[in-house]
């Protein structure tokens, strides 16, 4: 099923250290207090990035799936492989091993109730570049998906030039290109690009762009970002800070936007151009009048929180399956919703993901949502207070 994939997921991977926390923590600060001993278990020792979070969550939901990431050849590196082999043999055939570089490594302070925080060595990610995708091997795939360009230096250099055009010779194969973002580190070089010129540049090869609320926020609108952060405005964000974000992205070229909202949910917003959803590849090939114009928002599912790494990921995964299997932008807000929720019921990034029937069977058996805790004013929920529709959506009145 390998050798005919239908997703491919392209990009960032490393491998993650996750230690088991044996004690209640009561800050992150308090874990890095100089001198301070802190006990924790057994580590966790898992792949982590968007080819191993996104990849894996897609292969375990039964989608056929290629994963392109670059490691090198050392420790951690055949760490990657062995956790990727684990799944399924085939799954290593498309990765790319560079005898010169050090694989990447992620440390992940993941204690249950507070908010992890990451260390993180991006290794052979940092030369990963357009040559490094096998376009023979995209051929024939419904859609490319690609992760966490901001921690891969080649790929935001130069205004993303390399990013875009590797989207770009994607598109001419007709494929759809699906994009995942990543918040770089403030202090860093990432953190100094001009994200918003390299997201002009890039989207318009991008037809799906599924970010973080916190990054879409960090590279469009930087001071609100700053002020969030000093406590100078309200993290919980509204409807209509959604709305402004998303049609900026629109703007600049995605057809697609879903907006991760953490543990407040999913936003998705499309565009209304017809043409630019028809020109969005093979997962958009048959007719899609149900994806144009549209703008839904959805709480996230109740689940047994074990750990929140790799939820974004595998949120993305859940969105990728369902419009692979051409179902609605109701559905796919709802389906993405689930497999996120999943993911958390376990403390990796991806071994909480259940096959494709078992989410849509606990979906069917009433599986419940938390209350929507944004203030989406003048929104009109569904019968079953799952999706809420903006009056600006397309089906408005049919939801009536």
């Amino acid at each position: 099923m390998h050798r005919h994939p239908s997703i491919i997921v392209a990009g960032h991977i490393c491998v993650d250290i996750i230690p088991a926390w044996t004690q209640a923590v009561e800050s992150i600060a308090a874990i890095f207090r100089p001198g301070r001993l802190t006990e924790v278990g057994p580590a966790l020792v898992s792949t982590g990035g968007a080819v191993s979070n996104t990849g894996i969550a897609l292969h375990r939901l039964g989608v056929p799936v290629r994963l392109m990431g670059k490691i090198g050849p050392d420790l951690f590196g055949r760490a990657i492989l062995d956790v990727v082999r684990s799944y399924d043999e085939a799954l290593t055939e498309g990765m790319i091993v560079d005898p010169e570089a050090d694989s990447s490594y992620t440390l992940v302070i993941n204690p249950p109730g507070v908010d992890r925080i990451f260390l993180h060595c991006p290794g052979a990610n940092n030369t990963f570049s357009a040559g490094d995708v096998d376009l023979e091997k995209v051929r024939g795939a419904k859609i490319f998906h690609f992760g966490y360009p901001p921690i891969m230096r080649r790929m935001y250099l130069d205004d993303g030039a390399e990013l875009a055009a590797l989207l770009q010779a994607v598109r001419t194969l007709g494929v759809t290109t699906s994009l995942d973002l990543a918040q770089p580190d403030p202090n860093s070089e990432a953190g100094r690009i001009d994200w918003r010129k390299l997201l002009a540049r890039v989207l318009p090869h991008v037809d799906i762009i599924a970010p973080s609320l916190d990054e879409t926020i960090y590279m469009l609108d930087r001071p609100l970002f700053d002020a969030i952060q000093h406590g100078e405005a309200p993290h919980m964000p509204d409807a209509e800070l959604l709305r402004r974000l998303a049609e900026e992205l629109l703007k600049m070229g995605a057809a697609v936007v879903a907006l991760k909202l953490g543990d407040l949910g999913l936003y998705l917003r499309t565009t209304d151009d017809v043409g630019r959803i028809a020109a969005a590849g093979a997962a958009f090939a048959s007719p899609r009048a149900g994806w144009i114009g549209r703008e839904l928002l959805t709480p996230c599912f109740v689940a047994n929180l074990a750990g929140t790494t790799g939820s974004g990921d595998c949120t993305i995964a859940g969105l990728l399956t369902s419009l692979l299997y051409g179902r609605t932008a109701e559905e796919a807000i709802l389906d993405a919703t689930a497999v996120g929720a999943a993911s958390v019921e376990s403390p990796d990034a991806t071994g909480g993901v259940p096959t494709w029937e078992a989410v849509q069977a606990r979906r069917a058996a009433g599986w419940p949502k938390h209350p929507l805790r944004i203030d989406a004013s003048g929104w009109r929920p569904d019968a079953m207070r799952q999706v809420w529709r903006s009056p600006l959506d397309a089906e408005w009145e049919e939801g009536a």
